[in-house]
């Protein structure tokens, strides 16, 4: 969920957009004179987003990731991994 708000409004509700964005899934866009300027959202979110776009920056492991999804859409496993019904077998659990 995005929630938009003037800076105004925003600095009235702080404490409340702070609750409420901190939250994963919602962010708060706070805009001034009817442009957004910044985004409010979790630090968990912030992360991931860091995250991703440091695998997208990376062209190598961005190509390894999508050929591993891929072959999982496929059914076929990743290199060195096996299946949890034939590992507990192979471990006799």
């Amino acid at each position: 969920m995005n929630k938009f708000m003037n800076a105004t409004e925003a600095r009235k509700k702080f404490f409340a957009i702070v609750d409420a964005a901190g939250h994963p899934g919602v962010a708060v866009t706070v805009t001034h004179e009817g442009v957004p300027k910044v985004v409010i959202m979790s630090f968990e979110e912030y992360e991931g987003w860091q995250e991703t776009m440091e695998i997208m920056a990376d062209p190598e492991m961005d190509r390894d990731l999508r050929k591993a999804v891929k072959e999982l859409k496929s059914g076929k496993l990743p290199k060195g991994t096996v299946r949890l019904e034939a590992l507990k077998k192979e471990l006799k659990l």
